[in-house]
Formats: structure tokens, sequence, C-alpha cells
């Protein structure tokens, strides 16, 4: 469950002011595949808005959709993936042309700046195995280069905590309701969003300059 109001504008008043500042810096993934054409990459990193909103920012990318994967098509429902029973992570989709950005520099941005990949089924206020950092793999190629990446970063001590982010088959994804889609840029200043997802967009802005579209 997203937290009130209220809760949300007590985040915000608590977030560091210089929060945005530091964009973390990463390595290149080693492993990078060579892929053409438009190719889909599913990422689970807590919330869906704020993870969609990151991605529709890249030059390259075409389509975020926000939805479900890990559970059955039955469960993928927003009422039901809320309870935590329903083996779904809230994932976004992202159709992208690989000629334009490739797949590690998206894990790249998933690793930096969508979310937090130490914290263990939650995301900031939001707890729970639906908030889970996971990476659905869609072809050998991307789950070679999400193992390596992740392998990568552990070998370098990137991270004060141990990478949670695990990697997985992608089975299915399923969209979620229309009010979940494009939520950030349809309610800028929705309570949350001030507090957890205009922090993660200054950071993209901060790190991957190079990248979003213009």
């Amino acid at each position: 469950m997203r937290p009130s109001p209220v809760a949300a504008i007590l985040c915000l008043a608590l977030v560091s002011p210089t929060l945005a500042s530091r964009p973390l810096q990463l390595p290149n993934p080693a492993l990078d595949p060579k892929m053409t054409g438009d190719q889909t990459a599913v990422l689970a990193g807590g919330c869906f808005w704020g993870v969609e909103a990151v991605f529709e920012a890249l030059s390259g990318v075409k389509d975020v959709v926000s939805g479900y994967a890990g559970g059955s098509k039955a469960s993928a429902k927003y009422d039901a993936v809320s309870s935590g029973t329903t083996g779904h992570a809230e994932a976004v989709r992202i159709r992208y042309d690989a000629a334009k950005i490739s797949y590690g520099q998206l894990l790249k941005v998933f690793f930096a700046v969508a979310h937090d990949p130490t914290e263990l089924n939650r995301q900031g206020p939001d707890v729970g195995p639906q908030y889970r950092s996971a990476i659905f793999f869609g072809s050998p190629e991307q789950k070679a280069a999400a193992e390596a990446y992740i392998r990568q970063l552990s070998d370098a001590q990137t991270f004060p905590k141990r990478i949670a982010t695990t990697v997985v088959t992608l089975d299915a994804f399923y969209p979620a309701e229309s009010e979940h889609q494009d939520f950030v840029r349809r309610n800028p200043w929705n309570s949350y969003v001030l507090a957890h997802d205009r922090p993660k967009l200054e950071r993209l802005r901060q790190a991957f300059p190079e990248l979003l579209k213009r």
C-alpha cells in the first residue's frame, strides 16, 4: 500500500536536500549484449510509477508500460498484487531501440537511479515482495548480462550492502490498470511522487544527461 498523503509529505520533509546532488556513479557493464532493432526489457524496482518515469526519459526508449510480472494472469490486479501473496512484482516493460540505447545502459540506469537494489522485498516506505528488486530476462543474452553486471558491482563493492536483485525468467507480463500508466507525468504534484519519484528523476538528469531525450 502507498503511504497516506500526510505520511508522504512527512517523508518529503525528511529527504536530505543533497539527495539529488549525489547520483551514484557506476561502471559500465563489462558484458553488454549486441542487439539490433526493437527490444524489450522487464525490470522490477519497487513502485512502478517512478521506475516507469525514469525509463520514459531515456533516448531510444519507445514505450514503457507499468504492470505485473512473476504471478498468474488471474491475480494480475492491483488490489490482489498489493496483498503481497500473488508472486507478482510491480514491474515495467521497456520497449527500446537497441541501436540507440543498449540493454547494458538500461541496467546501469536501473541500478544507479531507478531504485535501491540492496533493499530486500521493499523500496523505501513500500514493504512486501511485490516491491522486490528483480530482472525478468527474456533471452539467454539478457540473463547473462544481468548476472554478470550484478557480479561486477558486487566484486567492486559498489554498494554498502549485498545486492538483493534476483534474475528470473520472464514467463509473462501483464499491464497494470490505466490509472497507473504515466502516473508521474499526469500527477506531478502528488505527494508520493514529490517525495519518492521526483528525486529519482533529478538524479537521472545529473548522472545520465547524455542518455536523456531532448
